[in-house]
Formats: C-alpha cells, sequence, structure tokens
C-alpha cells in the first residue's frame, strides 16, 4: 500500500512539472508573437519616416556607377531641358507658358492641361530624380497630362480623311512659332486612368499610398527596403486633391500608373536578394534596375536630359527633416531593444521546451517503470499459488 501511495506522489509530482513547463513554454510563445507583433509596427513605422524624409540616410552619398553627380535641379533647370526638346509637344508648351505666362492657361488649347509630366513632382534627392527619370524615360517624362479626353482631342484635330489638321491644336501652335511638331508624343488622360482604390498613410499631409511593406518568405523585412517610389514624389498642395473630375489627386493617378509599386533599394545585392517579394518592379540606389517580375534592366545606365525638379527647402522644412531623423533614430532604437528581447525570449523558450521534453521522457519512462513492477507484484501470487 505504501508503494502505491509514493508510486501515485512521483507521478503526480511529475504530472504537476510537465503541466508548469507547459503552461512556461505557452507564455514565451506568447511573448515572441507579441514581441514579433511590435517589431513588425517598428518597421513600418520606420519605412514610413523613412518615406516622409523623401530618401534614405544614405542616398545623398549615392552614386550611379562612375558619374558625377550634377548639379540639383530646380524648377527653372526642368524648363531649360524640356526646351531642349524644341520640336517636342512639350517644348511647344513650356515656350507658350514662357511667352504668355498665366494667360496660356486659359486658353481653348491648353485649359484642360494639367502640365508636363518632369513638372507635376518633385523629389527630394537628385540620385533618386534620375533614376525615376531613367525609368520613366524621356518619352514619357515629356507627356502631356490632361484632366478629361475632351483637352485631349483640343490638342490634335483631324480632317475628313483622318489625317492631322496641321493648323490646328499643338500642330498649328508648333507652326505659327516656328517649331514644327516632329513624330509621335505621349498625352495621358487622367479621366481615363484606373486610381489607386487602397488606404492613404494615417496623418500623411503628402497623401502617400498606404501599400503592404513587402516580407520575404520568412516573414522578414527585406534588407534594404526604402520604400515605393510612388510615395516618394513629392506633389504641390494643388495637386492632392480633386485634380479629375472624380475628386482624386495626381498621386492616385498619374503617378500610380506610372509607378504602381515600384520598390527602392539602397544597393543592387539587397534588390536581388529581395527578388522573392518584388511583384511590380524595383531600383537600387547604385543604378540597379528590375522592370517587371523577371524582366532586368542591364549594362551602363542612360541619363536622361529630363529630371524631375526638387523641392525647395526652407528653414521650416529643414527643421522638421531633423525633427524626422530624430523620430527615426529613435524608432530604430526601440526595434534594436526588441530584437534584443526577442533573442532573449528565444533562448528562454529553447531552454524550457527541452525541459520540458526531458521531463517528458522521465514521465514515460517511470510510468513504463511502474507498470512493469506492478504486473510482477501481481504475478508473483499467481506463482505460488500453483505450487
Amino acid at each position: 500500500m505504501l508503494q502505491v501511495q509514493s508510486i501515485f506522489r512521483h507521478s503526480q509530482k511529475l504530472e504537476d512539472d510537465l503541466r508548469m513547463l507547459g503552461t512556461k513554454i505557452k507564455q514565451h510563445e506568447n511573448n515572441l508573437y507579441h514581441l514579433n507583433s511590435e517589431k513588425n509596427k517598428l518597421d513600418d513605422s520606420i519605412l514610413h519616416l523613412q518615406g516622409t524624409i523623401g530618401k534614405s540616410e544614405s542616398s545623398s552619398k549615392a552614386t550611379i556607377g562612375d558619374m558625377d553627380n550634377p548639379n540639383p535641379t530646380n524648377d527653372e533647370e526642368v524648363n531649360k531641358q524640356i526646351l531642349q526638346h524644341e520640336k517636342s509637344a512639350a517644348g511647344i508648351l513650356c515656350q507658350l507658358k514662357i511667352r504668355h505666362g498665366a494667360q496660356a492657361s486659359h486658353l481653348t488649347l491648353t485649359k484642360d492641361v494639367v502640365g508636363i509630366v518632369a513638372t507635376l513632382g518633385k523629389v527630394e534627392d537628385d540620385n533618386l530624380s534620375r533614376l525615376f527619370s531613367e525609368y520613366l524615360g524621356v518619352e514619357t517624362m515629356l507627356a502631356i497630362v490632361c484632366k478629361t479626353y475632351e483637352g485631349v482631342k483640343a490638342l490634335e484635330m483631324y480632317d475628313m480623311e483622318g489625317c492631322i489638321n496641321k493648323s490646328c491644336g499643338l500642330h498649328g501652335l508648333g507652326a505659327s512659332i516656328g517649331r514644327a511638331l516632329d513624330g509621335r508624343f505621349l498625352v495621358i488622360c487622367l479621366e481615363y486612368l484606373r486610381p489607386y482604390a487602397g488606404n492613404y498613410v494615417v496623418n500623411d499631409a503628402q497623401r502617400k499610398l498606404d501599400f503592404l511593406i513587402p516580407r520575404l518568405p520568412n516573414g522578414e523585412l527585406p534588407s534594404g527596403f526604402l520604400g515605393f517610389a510612388v510615395n516618394m514624389i513629392n506633389l504641390d498642395s494643388s495637386n492632392l486633391f480633386c485634380v479629375t473630375p472624380s475628386g482624386y489627386g495626381l498621386r492616385e493617378t498619374l503617378f500610380y500608373n506610372l509607378f504602381s509599386r515600384l520598390q527602392v533599394y539602397k544597393t543592387r545585392a539587397e534588390m536581388i536578394q529581395a527578388l522573392p517579394c518584388i511583384s511590380e518592379g524595383a531600383l537600387s540606389l547604385d543604378g540597379g534596375m528590375v522592370r517587371s517580375c523577371g524582366v532586368f534592366s542591364l549594362g551602363n545606365r542612360e541619363d536622361v536630359d529630363v529630371r524631375f525638379p526638387r523641392p525647395e527647402r526652407s528653414m521650416r522644412l529643414d527643421n522638421h527633416h531633423i525633427e524626422i531623423e530624430r523620430q527615426l533614430k529613435d524608432v530604430k532604437w526601440k526595434k534594436e531593444k526588441i530584437m534584443e528581447e526577442l533573442k532573449r525570449e528565444q533562448i528562454l523558450l529553447d531552454t524550457t521546451r527541452f525541459n520540458y521534453n526531458k521531463k517528458k521522457a522521465d514521465y514515460l519512462k517511470f510510468l513504463a517503470q511502474s507498470s512493469s513492477d506492478a504486473t510482477q507484484a501481481q504475478t508473483a501470487p499467481d506463482r505460488f499459488a500453483c505450487r
């Protein structure tokens, strides 16, 4: 009887130990889950702050190939670049604006024109501006943007045989100033573009698009990921809302259709490592380019002679930039602490699981031994009875 009680007490103790270790395992797993959730939130915050700054910490130091950095591009410089394409539709419109100023926007020909792609957005960093210009190409950078199809029709008219009427529209304007239009030109109609249908980054003055952050198959954030190209374009306040008849701005219409979910990385090597989570193209600050899934642009880069201008910086913007960088540094510090806690919690979980498995093995061994002893004790009287 005493032996049975001893076996029961020892069995009960082993079961209690297993329950306690099982509870600890669950606690450590919950802690890891919450820490990983917090880490993901910090990753999102880091990307948002980098996007708010408009460039990465190292983008101003990055160069492409062995090319010298150009002088910062401003609005006046962009107009000069467009005017160099003197027989282009964009060059003719730019000349019209210079000659007639604000009155040019009231002409029947141009009243529906929003502008030229190169003049409708600004990019904080000249290196990024050159990358974006190369990705889009000079034809797209010089594309004319209209609100509605009525504006498109006003730019080019046709005779009864379907031939271009050279005396009307941009063709007539070009001929009148001695700059006859040469070849085709792109016109983008905002009315017919399919706008971005998702959410916007909360409390963001630039109304950046709230894309899901790319993740590698293991759930980790790809190294060197800086953000999405469409969110690195700065827009004037007049172009953030109600540019189209449906009330959309230029980011969710024009630039979303030009860049889609094009990703930006620090280096080509990091971009290549992130290929599993790149679905709609990527660029790297050192000149790497993935056009689309499985399509790579190799060879020497092309220096497109029309680029996006840089926004004019003010003391207020500089102070804001410093504050955002301070916040970014603080969030990165918090992430480092979270990573340390994750490492410590994982060690505790692994140790507890090891102890649980060892205790479970002891328990199963004890049950087997107890069962064997009980069987022997039960068969002993039978042997005496046979005698």
